[in-house]
């Protein structure tokens, strides 16, 4: 297979990113703005929402996996002696697929551990721009450090259609590495669905958050 396939492509998925770029600036315009732009961020919010949920559907998917895959290594272990390489690799990418490609819908459905001790102390207002500081503070950059940092060592994995460094593991491995990338962009789209919340909260546009989400929320906390 021509290797420069996978150079326009990265190119073009590059470029893709970069046009994309302005939507990064929606809540932002949406809480200077209020209601020029509600119906546009409310939209985008809810299909990003539905990209994570189809992504957090294939991390199951991959949990089933690994729940089987590991269980057919310890039986064929320690029952028959037998081992397989191959089968190994299924478990490793297994978990990372279950914890890369769901960490976007555990985003969206305020499942991750929050260790802040100042963001239960603040109202529903100071807990938005929390949110939104975050987000632009934090989370945005690091994503896009990790896609900037993986971008050249995914393209020559992708030329080579790099598999497994064992004779028996599985031909994929160009395929593993994706997952870190793909973890970002879909970390950064569900960072702007909740900025984008956050902002519509501000301004009235949506209503406040139900009771359960805070309660999800405040569980996690380290306070």
């Amino acid at each position: 297979m021509d290797p420069n396939i996978f150079l326009t492509l990265g190119t073009g998925l590059k470029w893709v990113g970069l046009a994309l770029l302005p939507l990064f600036a929606l809540p932002l315009i949406a809480l200077a703005l209020p209601g020029l732009l509600d119906g546009a961020a409310k939209r985008l919010s809810a299909l990003i929402d539905r990209l994570s949920g189809a992504a957090l559907g294939a991390a199951m998917v991959s949990g089933l996996i690994l729940l089987f895959a590991q269980l057919s290594v310890v039986v064929l272990r320690y029952a028959f002696g037998l081992s397989f390489t191959w089968l190994s690799e299924v478990v490793m990418y297994a978990f990372a697929a279950m914890f890369m490609l769901g960490a976007a819908g555990a985003l969206r459905d305020g499942a991750h551990v929050r260790v802040d001790i100042l963001r239960p102390r603040f109202g529903e207002a100071g807990r938005h721009w929390i949110e939104l500081a975050g987000a632009y503070l934090f989370l945005f950059p690091i994503c896009m450090r990790i896609i900037t940092t993986s971008e050249a060592g995914l393209t020559r994995s992708w030329m080579l259609l790099e598999g497994s460094r064992e004779s028996d593991g599985l031909p994929i491995l160009f395929l593993f590495k994706t997952l870190v990338p793909a973890l970002a962009v879909l970390l950064m789209a569900q960072g702007l669905s909740e900025s984008l919340k956050a902002a519509l909260r501000l301004t009235g546009a949506l209503p406040p958050e139900p009771p359960e989400q805070l309660n999800v929320e405040g569980g996690g906390h380290g306070a």
